[in-house]
């Protein structure tokens, strides 16, 4: 094949990545950034933001979930010049997000009723308790800036994503500081101040969104302000369709990392210590498939639009090999600084040996997930979402989980492996992952082809 066409499509991936790469990381800064500063009050303020953390993270990413279905839907309709029906689909969304953020709200409002079951210290459970009710009053906000972005990411317009990041994160860093130290006649609140802060920081976002799409171009020109459409209940449905396998698929990934910590949690502090240094290392990274993913949807769901399915084609296939090549990159660099990276968190000779045997492994795991989030993006591109769901599931908890906890806690196969185990199952599910993704992709090239030749749509409509 003639590869010139293949390489020229890679600066046009990376215009629309190198935005969302640095918001993605200015968001991660912030969670970073309340790590930091609640653990400067007390241990309890750190695991009270933490524990609420593991609560709140997988219901919003739930929500975010269904409303990414936009990206598609819009920057289809984008590259078919069907520019009237952008401003209705956003009106959906809006809509939908409304629909499906008010349970998430009640869930996470008595969602501190599990932390009684578990018999959490009373203080502790207070100051989750305390965090929780605060974050959830920015929960709305987040949920509306979503649709917004999503919308200006799907006309590929993704520079406004990257300069609301740098604000949010502008806006934290103070915002905690005076809340959870009590500044300029405000109460000191704790671990609990860096939840108000973030709600605040949540309708900044959106209000600088809201400011952005009105009075700047290119998004003004779509007025999807100057009116609004009623619920269109057929419409609606078929966002949600599309948008809940992607909100399950993101749920089963984030929920099963929480689950091996509890498991490692009887190991002791080191191993979990450990264990955690290299998962956050490798969330630092996952940040570049991602946001390269996030990209290539919406460059293949542009391309659809235009009537153009071997460029949708070659733009997956170049896509998932630079980003595999990236993640051989970081992987090599992996494992000559281990020890160095181990270092950056932490000076306890156990856990860092630990941590960088565990890194190890974290090479070869970036390489595989590299391939799955990448070649998933590329399938919701092509608005094939359910398929994602079903083999992030099997992959993840019907592989991945079991083989981990055999290899980690039992004696069946090998002596018990410890952290050890569960790394080499996410590397077993992030494998199989990868493989069944880029094997359903080949079926939809196949599919897309044989609809253009029967001169029908190339996938399902809006």
């Amino acid at each position: 094949m003639a590869l010139m066409p293949y390489l020229r499509e890679i600066p046009r991936l990376l215009r629309l990545c190198g935005p969302i790469l640095v918001a993605q990381m200015a968001q991660t800064l912030m969670s970073f950034v309340d790590t930091l500063m609640a653990g400067q009050v007390s241990a309890t303020d750190l695991a009270a933001v933490a524990v609420a953390t593991s609560f709140w993270l997988p219901l919003i990413l739930l929500v975010q979930g269904v409303i990414m279905a936009l990206t598609p839907i819009i920057s289809q309709l984008n590259g078919a010049r069907r520019e009237s029906e952008i401003a209705s689909a956003v009106h959906q969304g809006f809509w939908l997000t409304l629909l499906v953020t008010v349970p998430a709200m009640l869930a996470l409002y008595y969602s501190p009723q599990a932390l009684h079951w578990m018999h959490v210290e009373p203080e502790l459970a207070h100051k989750t308790t305390g965090y929780l009710h605060a974050i959830l009053w920015g929960m709305p906000a987040y949920a509306l800036y979503q649709v917004l972005r999503n919308f200006s990411e799907g006309l590929s317009h993704t520079w406004p994503t990257m300069m609301l990041g740098f604000i949010g994160l502008v806006v934290n860093v103070p915002a905690n500081y005076i809340l959870i130290h009590g500044k300029f006649g405000f109460p000191a609140l704790g671990g609990v101040g860096c939840g108000y802060a973030s709600a605040l920081v949540f309708w900044v976002l959106l209000i600088g969104m809201v400011i952005y799409s009105r009075y700047c171009a290119p998004l003004k020109n779509f007025y999807i302000f100057s009116s609004f459409s009623m619920p269109d209940w057929p419409q609606i449905a078929r966002i949600f369709k599309l948008g809940f396998p992607i909100a399950l698929a993101i749920f089963c990934e984030v929920t099963l990392f929480t689950v091996v910590a509890l498991l490692l949690a009887p190991f002791g502090p080191e191993i979990v210590a450990g264990h955690q240094i290299a998962i956050n290392f490798s969330s630092l990274i996952f940040m570049i498939p991602l946001s390269l993913g996030m990209a290539m949807t919406i460059r293949v769901g542009h391309t659809l639009g235009e009537n153009q399915p071997e460029r949708a084609k070659r733009i997956s296939i170049i896509g998932i090999i630079f980003g595999c090549a990236v993640a051989l990159l970081c992987a090599l660099a992996t494992v000559a600084g281990r020890y160095w990276i181990g270092g950056l968190y932490t000076d306890n000779a156990q856990v860092l040996e630990l941590a960088a045997s565990l890194l190890l492994l974290a090479s070869l795991y970036q390489i595989s997930d590299s391939a799955q989030v990448i070649a998933a993006a590329a399938l919701r591109g092509y608005k094939d979402t359910q398929t994602i769901f079903y083999i992030t599931f099997v992959a993840f908890w019907l592989c991945g989980l079991p083989i981990g906890m055999i290899l980690g806690l039992t004696n069946w196969w090998v002596p018990a492996m410890g952290p050890h185990g569960f790394w080499l199952g996410f590397l077993a599910g992030l494998t199989l992952a990868a493989t069944a993704l880029l094997w359903r992709l080949r079926v939809i090239y196949a599919r897309v082809e044989n609809n253009r030749r029967a001169h029908l749509p190339l996938v399902d409509g809006m």
